[in-house]
């Protein structure tokens, strides 16, 4: 599909400023009582980095597209999606094994953003 970027990007916004503002009212004091806001607020944080780079990877692709911006934008979505959910999986569930599937989100993360600076290096070279 070619505006996937584009679509699971806004859907990750809207999906972060839901989950930002259900665990800042409805959610506050379970959080609270868990001693867990501040890793809720992370994860709608990252969730929205993740949001933010897929829209504007989206409107890369729409003027121009190869194979490592696409690879790159699959890395980025899987990251906006491993990292924040594990990190909203600890927070609902007290289980914190689930932090030990964060870092493959952090990585996935890392990786779309290399990709993309590669592409951009790439992409001036012309």
């Amino acid at each position: 599909m070619k505006n996937t970027n584009l679509i699971v990007g806004f859907i990750q916004a809207a999906l972060s400023v839901a989950l930002g503002a259900f665990g800042a009212h409805s959610f506050h004091d379970f959080l609270l009582a868990a001693n867990r806001i501040d890793t809720f607020e992370t994860a709608a944080k990252y969730q929205m980095y993740g949001a933010f780079a897929l829209i504007l990877v989206g409107i890369w692709q729409n003027q121009m597209s190869n194979k490592i911006i696409r690879r790159g934008s699959r890395l980025l979505i899987a990251g906006s999606i491993i990292f924040p959910a594990s990190l909203y999986l600890i927070c609902l569930t007290g289980q914190t094994f689930w932090g030990a599937i964060a870092p493959i989100g952090g990585l996935s993360y890392i990786l779309g953003f290399s990709f993309m600076a590669y592409a951009a290096w790439l992409a001036s070279k012309n």
